[in-house]
């Protein structure tokens, strides 16, 4: 499942917020270093860092996909693999046993429980 992707609602705050100071003067400057253009800098900045964070989730969900595909690939490999080890020497041979599977003479068997 793909990972939420992330808007800010500061960001959106911020550019309405913009373009009504904009209205005002687009050279308008408050002192102390806040001007039009430090706000834009400022929220161009958010854009990038909003940007960056959902193309890594994208590429975090791409890598998880491969990953997932990956282990459904060996384990039908594995899979193969003891059946082959299977079809060689036998279900109930030492090899069997070996690569990982329960030799038929050492299984349970269910048992029935006697009616009283």
């Amino acid at each position: 499942m793909a990972r939420q992707k992330r808007s800010s609602k500061v960001l959106g705050k911020a550019e309405r917020r913009l373009a009504a100071i904009k209205s005002i003067s687009s050279s308008l400057d408050l002192g102390n270093g806040r001007t039009v253009e430090t706000y834009e800098q400022a929220i161009e900045l958010g854009r990038r860092r909003l940007e960056f964070y959902n193309t890594t989730l994208s590429a975090a969900d791409a890598a998880a996909t491969a990953v997932t595909e990956f282990e459904k690939s060996l384990s039908e490999l594995s899979e193969d693999m003891l059946l082959a080890v299977a079809a060689k020497f036998g279900k109930d041979s030492p090899e069997y046993e070996m690569a990982g599977g329960v030799r038929r003479s050492e299984r349970k068997r269910p048992t029935r429980k006697a009616k009283q």
